[in-house]
């Protein structure tokens, strides 16, 4: 039977090749799909990895993830730089990157920092990041940009960059008399870090200190050089990355911090937010499932299709295999193997394409959005997919396979002109 429904496939192969091509791109459509939404998950909750625990002003979880990490919305308040220095000096604490925000360039975030967020500051699977040009800060006005500011605004190194007040788009107060100098430039990432003007906790006061009460203070200003020989030392940060000497302390380090008595502080684990968060804008991937789980369907339709198209080109075919000797259970079983056939060479073509688009596209989507797609042998999701497919593929030849056993000999025999 199964040399019989392959000779009947290649003699029919333009009509079997369509229907083979229609599961082939459901196939890779639905395992590419299920593929990115898996890695997108997992480097959706990878934006920041190697940190412990993000420390800010008392709110929501989920809104210090957002302003700390992803520069979306604001702080309800800030932290004092005593507490800071207290923090510092736990014992279990082995390092503390300091952010300071308020300011924006060009409606990309202005970030202040220290040279530690280069080194402790982790992405992804545990990737650092990489100064693709230039240097990290060394004078009070320097700025290390993102890829996509570079990118967007066509920024080198030494380019002359004004910061302005607030985190508008437009900024309609400037800090014009305190220009930076970009003295370095990072590698793309795919993370929030490529849309950020980074400059040092010094050059946050800097441009700030011919400031009072959020007003810029009319006159001429003062210069560059007297500024660099003052006490630039912060009054307080917005938050705090923390890196933990033990990962066994940190729930201890997260309670301490939460009651802490000196000023209300709130302790959030970055895994824990980020699934939080992407309980909220995970719907996305629920849409994508449905998408590419009815193109499967069209898929089969198609198939469908095919095979009652070609029923009646065929039933002059069944007839003459019946007066051969078989049986209607024989031509019912011919159709069942055909349909079958055509569904598992469609998803083992499916499959080598899926795997063809991860490779091609992976290393597009990890250099653009950040998602690191690499090539794994499938997974117990994945082959539930596929047999599911072969098994609806054989579904699917049941209504062509009822109706050529329907037929009757003589109707198969009969000329029609």
């Amino acid at each position: 039977m199964f040399a019989i429904a392959w000779k009947s496939l290649r003699n029919r192969w333009p009509t079997a090749l369509l229907a083979i091509l229609a599961i082939v791109m459901s196939v890779a459509l639905i395992l590419t799909v299920e593929k990115i939404r898996r890695d997108a998950r997992s480097s959706f909750t990878q934006t920041v990895s190697g940190t412990d625990l993000i420390v800010g002003a008392r709110s929501g979880a989920v809104q210090l993830l957002l302003y700390s990490v992803f520069r979306i919305g604001n702080a309800t308040n800030n932290i004092s730089w005593e507490s800071v220095q207290d923090i510092a000096q736990r014992p279990a604490v082995d390092w503390m990157v300091p952010l300071s925000l308020g300011d924006s360039h060009m409606g990309f975030r202005v970030v202040g920092t220290d040279n530690g967020f280069f080194e402790h500051f982790r992405y992804g699977n545990d990737r650092s990041l990489v100064l693709a040009e230039g240097r990290q800060f060394e004078d009070v006005f320097d700025t290390v940009i993102g890829s996509e500011v570079a990118e967007q605004l066509g920024y080198t190194l030494g380019q002359s960059i004004v910061v302005a007040h607030g985190t508008g788009n437009v900024g309609l107060v400037e800090h014009d008399q305190q220009p930076f100098t970009v003295s370095g430039i990072l590698a793309r990432t795919g993370t929030p870090v490529d849309r950020a003007v980074h400059v040092s906790l010094e050059g946050i006061e800097a441009m700030h200190v011919d400031w009072q009460s959020g007003a810029k203070v009319r006159g001429e200003g003062t210069s560059a050089e007297t500024i660099r020989g003052m006490d630039l030392e912060p009054t307080a940060v917005t938050a705090l990355l923390i890196g933990l000497k033990s990962r066994g302390t940190v729930f201890r380090e997260q309670r301490a911090i939460n009651t802490y008595a000196e000023e209300p502080l709130l302790a959030i684990l970055p895994g824990v937010a980020l699934q939080e968060l992407w309980g909220l804008v995970g719907v996305a991937e629920s849409a994508l499932f449905i998408v590419s789980v009815s193109v499967v369907v069209c898929g089969l339709i198609n198939l469908v299709s095919v095979l009652l198209a070609g029923l009646n080109e065929r039933r002059r075919e069944m007839a003459i295999l019946r007066s051969a000797g078989a049986r209607p259970l024989h031509v019912f079983l011919l159709l069942c193997i055909e349909s079958t056939l055509l569904t598992i060479v469609g998803v083992v073509l499916g499959l080598a394409l899926h795997y063809l688009l991860t490779l091609i596209g992976g290393q597009w989507l990890q250099h653009h959005y950040g998602i690191s797609v690499a090539l794994a042998l499938p997974g117990k999701s994945d082959w539930l997919i596929l047999v599911s497919i072969v098994a609806a593929g054989l579904l699917a030849g049941l209504l062509p396979a009822l109706s050529a056993y329907r037929k009757s000999l003589a109707d198969g025999m009969a000329q029609r002109l």
